[in-house]
């Protein structure tokens, strides 16, 4: 199972994906969070990762998400 920390950012979520050698990169911000929210899924479904870190994960990302539909929205994305 997982270590218990903290989750604030995508970068955070990013590093407990990258323990189970999982690496996401599609280039676009928006599409890379989805794609992060998927494999996070597929290792909860497998058991690899606890109730409570996939919790705070998806909140993290669900976060991220919207603020990034928000830039993107006012053109200020990163």
């Amino acid at each position: 199972m997982t270590r218990p920390r903290e989750y604030r950012t995508l970068y955070d979520v990013q590093q407990l994906l990258k323990e189970f050698n999982v690496y996401v990169y599609v280039g676009k911000r928006l599409y890379d969070i989805e794609l992060v929210a998927i494999e996070l899924d597929h290792l909860y479904q497998a058991g690899v990762v606890d109730s409570q870190t996939y919790m705070k994960a998806k909140i993290v990302l669900r976060k991220e998400h919207r603020e990034e539909e928000q830039r993107e929205k006012n053109g200020t994305a990163i």
